[in-house]
């Protein structure tokens, strides 16, 4: 039964990449996790902005970023700016404050599209690991390593896996839809 436990741990990395995916779309809400994909350069090379600074939500519409060396604040202000996320940071002192705007009715409905293209994104992953598993049982059976109701049962087993990871990608979107949605 290798092919279905290499199928259920594939299709879970593929969720769990989904959940890092959704993270990073904005809602009407602050959220740090919007920034950790930023890149700064800073001491001549690029570091990701969560290794040079806290990032946190003191408010519902305010990101505040506390740099752990307070000289690295104008490089990490530069790298908001230059990752087009439409965020204006703002430098005060030795901190970055970034202001979240509330989103209109139209950012919002390109928000949930961009979930929904995702969404189908991730699906088409995981039944790409299925078709690849489905060979990997059917070829075992060719080699004669299992039998014919064993490599049923596997495929089966494997669809069951797709139905049940699909389904809890459409519940996480909905559940985000609804966040991306609440005014």
């Amino acid at each position: 039964m290798e092919p279905v436990n290499q199928a259920k741990a594939k299709m879970q990395a593929a969720i769990e990449h989904f959940k890092q995916e959704l993270k990073n779309l904005r809602t009407g809400r602050a959220n740090p996790s919007i920034l950790d994909h930023v890149q700064v350069e800073v001491y001549g090379t690029q570091m990701r902005l969560k290794e040079l600074a806290n990032v946190t939500a003191p408010e519902a519409r305010m990101l505040l970023i506390t740099p752990f060396d307070p000289q690295t604040a104008g490089a990490i202000s530069k790298g908001i700016e230059k990752a087009n996320l439409n965020l204006r940071p703002i430098l005060d002192g030795s901190v970055v404050r970034i202001s979240i705007p509330p989103m209109d009715e139209s950012t919002r409905k390109d928000m949930v599209k961009i979930g929904k293209k995702k969404v189908e994104e991730t699906k088409v992953g995981i039944r790409e690991i299925r078709r690849k598993q489905n060979e990997l049982v059917k070829q075992q059976k060719t080699d004669g390593l299992i039998t014919e109701d064993q490599m049923k049962k596997a495929e089966k087993t494997i669809q069951d896996l797709t139905d049940q990871f699909c389904k809890e990608t459409d519940d996480l979107m909905q559940a985000k839809e609804k966040e991306i949605m609440t005014v």
